[in-house]
């Protein structure tokens, strides 16, 4: 969608760079040009005068336009979630009107000049590949800098200095970059601060957190930090998130004396706390467990109405049973515990009981015995990421069917045996379903094709056995619903810890659209691309059926892989109109591989190690998008790759 916002009087120089800029988005647009998701491009001329342009996500590619500064009256500017490249032009630099300046999610390098935007008040260029020093246009555009928003991007030097001057400035987020030296000394004077994934180092000294101090959201992580954390951080009486963890922080029980009352009193204000591996916070064995948890006991002693949503204490040390103390926050939202040693606890500690949990993560531990079917009561539960990568055996429980608000269910990675419960039929939200890795039997039950929004369907290395039913064909076709459920009421916090562990565990690195996003992965560009995810919105071009042109759209996966499942491959599977990754290898599937397979939108296809027959359907061949084709020991193996060749050929044939 693009609005050109125009006023005031006429002239014609502006209609002039209008055409011009016409004339470019129709060469830089796919093939399917002035569309977006189907939607009509929009412009609006109220006289002649242009001050605003919004192309955003309007699938933009190349460099960017070069003549806007001959739109002299210019003062919005929005290009962000294309995919354009190359430097950002000198001719930017000279659009001295702009105050809202938006070219985030792109993939522009390049070092960063536009010292000539001194009327700036938000300036957004996060999540591209922007290199150098800052200090050519720090701080020449703080004239009247509101948000200054650099994350994740390659940007290198010293910041210690870089905002002397920037009177009106409230939001800095430098995070995921390579800045590096002492921190700026008057960050609180902001709302936000937010550099984390950084080369920052030095100490944190107590005159930066003033009595006036405003900040809301600190984000320090993943730094080189060192020295004790005051405990003045109390003075920020309005502070909601604070993030230290990664650093070098050092502390003592007989250190910080009065100062860690003072500094945990301030936490009966924050709503996120992010303490894993956060020695300040007692949360590793060099300080001791018995110490953290007696300050962290002093945290909930303070207040019984404690605002604290989002605890994060994964990837420690912490062992035996699930402490007490976590069954007493009644307002988290997000409980996230993987990554220790757990083995026992889910019950007694009463988590199970907290009103408000969305998230609930224990996986990446060592629990065992049976599935607690009391998760069943948690009605608030969204994020069921409590069950994966541990030593639960048993049945699952069909209690789990009743959890009518999950959108997520992951129990891979277990010793489970017996059947997939028939009552999964009723999660209609649920997008992912992970049973990989058991040891569950009988039927994929025929009431999963019930599950409308279930698009990350994985049941791979199990012992299942029965059919391919044609109504498991109905899975997925109609999420919408549930995107648009997150998009009114989306958690800011839903991305977790930033860390992508779930979406690395989800989407598979050898599925083609993201391989090259896990070797890019930060923090950032993941809670972005998490975002995006959740509210149904396309993040990678997906191809339309028989041809080349690719829209974005959010691409789906079936894994059924390693079972005993066989019969044949029923034609409904057309109805699965997201489908890119098809993998039913190593089964017992028979018969003829039915020619609507070549409806789907595949990048990836394996049917290795299965009973088909007959030939290949010809149709096949129009799946252009096809990257991976696995189909080792298929009789029409040979007659696949005939097809390739006759395909390369017509190919080469029509460039030539």
């Amino acid at each position: 969608m693009a609005a050109i916002v125009v006023t005031g009087d006429s002239i014609d120089s502006d209609r002039e760079v209008l055409l011009d800029l016409k004339s470019y988005l129709q060469s830089h647009y796919p093939t399917n040009r002035g569309t977006r998701n189907g939607k009509r491009m929009r412009s609006k001329m109220r006289g002649s005068r242009v001050t605003g342009i919004s192309l955003s996500d309007s699938t933009i590619s190349g460099s960017l336009f070069k003549n806007f500064s001959a739109l002299t009256q210019l003062t919005y500017l929005d290009l962000s979630r294309n995919t354009m490249e190359g430097s950002i032009p000198d001719d930017l630099s000279r659009c001295g009107n702009l105050k809202h300046l938006n070219l985030s999610h792109n993939f522009l390098d390049g070092e960063l000049n536009i010292s000539g935007l001194s009327n700036l008040e938000v300036l957004d260029l996060s999540v591209n590949r922007i290199t150098g020093d800052i200090h050519s246009s720090f701080p020449l555009v703080c004239n009247s800098l509101v948000v200054a928003n650099l994350s994740t991007n390659n940007f290198t030097g010293r910041i210690d200095d870089m905002f002397n001057g920037c009177r009106h400035l409230k939001y800095v987020d430098f995070s995921s970059n390579r800045f590096s030296g002492n921190i700026w000394a008057d960050f609180g004077s902001l709302v936000q601060f937010s550099v984390s994934e950084n080369n920052l180092s030095a100490s944190i000294s107590a005159s930066m957190f003033r009595k006036n101090c405003t900040l809301q959201v600190l984000n320090f992580s993943e730094n080189h930090f060192v020295g004790e954390f005051p405990g003045q951080v109390s003075n920020c009486q309005n502070l909601n998130v604070l993030n230290l963890w990664g650093n070098n922080f050092i502390g003592s029980t007989s250190g910080h004396g009065s100062d860690s009352i003072i500094f945990f009193g301030i936490c009966d204000l924050l709503r996120i706390l992010r303490i894993f591996n956060f020695p300040i916070c007692f949360a590793s064995e060099k300080y001791g467990y018995s110490n953290f948890f007696k300050y962290l006991r002093i945290f909930t002693d303070i207040s019984y109405t404690i605002n604290l949503a989002f605890l994060d204490l994964s990837r420690n040390d912490f062992g035996g049973d699930i402490q007490e103390i976590f069954g007493r926050f009644t307002q988290v939202k997000h409980l996230v515990l993987h990554g220790n040693y757990y083995f026992g606890g889910i019950s007694s500690s009463n988590i199970l009981k907290l009103p408000n949990i969305f998230r609930l993560d224990l996986s990446y531990n060592n629990f065992l015995g049976p599935l607690p079917p009391e998760i069943s009561q948690m009605q608030s539960l969204k994020f069921l990421i409590l069950l994966a990568y541990n030593n639960f055996n048993g049945e699952i429980p069909h209690e789990y069917g009743n959890i009518l608000s999950l959108q997520a269910l992951d129990i891979s990675f277990n010793r489970l045996n017996g059947s997939i419960p028939a009552s999964f039929g009723k999660l209609t939200s649920l997008l992912w379903l992970m049973l990989a890795n058991n040891s569950l039997s009988g039927e994929i039950p025929r009431e999963t094709g019930s599950c409308s929004s279930l698009l990350w369907f994985n049941v791979a290395n199990n012992q299942l056995s029965g059919g391919f039913y044609p109504e498991l064909a109905k899975m997925g076709n109609n999420p919408l619903p549930t995107f648009e459920e997150n998009r009114r009421n989306g958690d800011p916090e839903v991305a977790g810890s930033g860390e992508c562990l779930e979406m690395k565990r989800w989407f598979p690195a050898e599925f083609s659209p993201f391989m090259f996003l896990f070797a890019t992965f930060t923090k950032q560009s993941c809670r972005s691309l998490w975002d995006h995810v959740l509210k149904g919105y396309g993040f990678f071009p997906v191809c339309s059926t028989g041809s080349t042109l690719r829209a974005l759209d959010i691409p789906a996966y079936l894994q059924l892989s390693g079972n005993k499942l066989s019969g044949k491959v029923p034609t409904d599977i057309s109805q699965m109109k997201k489908l890119s990754k098809l993998h039913l290898g190593f089964n017992e599937f028979e018969g003829k591989l039915p020619p609507e397979i070549a409806q789907l939108p595949l990048t990836f296809l394996n049917f290795t190690r299965n009973k088909f027959s007959g030939e290949i359907p010809q149709e096949i061949g129009n799946l252009k998008c096809l990257q991976d084709f696995l189909c080792f020991d298929c009789p029409w193996r040979q007659a696949w790759f005939r097809l390739v060749d006759a395909f390369i050929a017509s190919a080469k044939s029509m460039l030539s």
